[in-house]
């Protein structure tokens, strides 16, 4: 490899491909009722319990990457003078961005040369993967730091990202709709329909009624947007709903000519704000405009 490629949890990558491709990842923590868990992407995190605890009503809350803990991280790289490319979960739903900047400035004042490049991927979940997974990719093929950042910056504003969430409740304690909409929405049946936007934040634009629809939704919108699908990867997040993910990917295959669709479960960082049985596909078109 050319460079070390670092990314944070939230990029929802499984440990198998994470360890294949020698990425270093920078764990979330998250406290259930009392209890601390370490988000290090199901390598000693019993993720299906974890959903499990949220379907049965449990509350989940998460805390950013403190400053000290990204100096820990990068230090060693800068000790051994290795190139560093940090791939951060979006700035408009963490402080942890924010944070990797000041330990870079920390490292600066200590040692002499520090080449570390933090990028904000505008991203979460497995939108934020998506750019990691290609990103190392093009570190196998010794691109180095500059050219694959390039990549990350000029392609992150093309990563579509269209989410559905079950249950109604998560997305009320998170402060995205009031408690009398998230009550009449749960009468109704109405699963929203969120984005990714322009400044990283999640925007819900729409509502379904009925839990197929909104997945029909999800899929249909992908498909309209999506740009040269035979050269992408597209993939198909959930919490604990894999029989559903394949049955999108199993419409996304039949409804284009797509190089390959993977199917993941989200973190628990992630799986924290968006509840049970949320699904969401990942995938390259247009850039966005909202």
């Amino acid at each position: 490899m050319s460079f070390q490629l670092i990314t944070d949890s939230c990029s929802d990558l499984p440990v198998s491909f994470v360890e294949e491709h020698q990425i270093a990842i920078i764990s979330m923590t998250i406290q259930l009722e009392g209890e601390e868990l370490v988000d290090d992407l199901g390598k000693t995190f019993d993720k299906d319990a974890f959903f499990q605890d949220l379907k049965n009503g449990k509350i989940a809350t998460t805390s950013q990457i403190n400053i000290g803990t990204y100096y820990e991280m990068f230090k060693p790289f800068v000790e051994k003078q290795q190139d560093v490319l940090y791939l951060a979960f979006s700035s408009a739903l963490s402080g942890s961005y924010n944070n990797a900047l000041a330990a870079v400035e920390m490292l600066k004042e200590e040692f002499q040369t520090v080449n570390i490049t933090v990028i904000d991927t505008k991203a979460a979940c497995l939108g934020e993967g998506l750019l990691v997974y290609q990103a190392a990719l093009l570190n196998e093929q010794r691109k180095s730091l500059a050219e694959v950042a390039s990549w990350v910056e000029e392609n992150k504003m093309n990563l579509h990202s269209w989410v559905t969430v079950d249950d109604l409740k998560h997305l009320e304690r998170g402060g995205r709709i009031s408690s009398v909409a998230a009550t009449m929405g749960s009468l109704l049946n109405v699963k929203p329909i969120i984005i990714v936007n322009k400044a990283g934040g999640l925007v819900p634009i729409s509502k379904v009624r009925g839990r197929k629809r909104s997945l029909n939704y999800l899929i249909d919108k992908t498909v309209e947007g999506i740009q040269n699908p035979t050269e992408q990867t597209i993939l198909v997040g959930h919490v604990g709903v894999p029989e559903e993910a394949e049955q999108v990917k199993l419409e996304l295959v039949n409804r284009l000519n797509v190089k390959e669709v993977l199917v993941y479960s989200f973190g628990p960082t992630i799986a924290s704000h968006t509840g049970f049985g949320s699904v969401a596909i990942f995938s390259f078109g247009s850039k966005r405009v909202e």
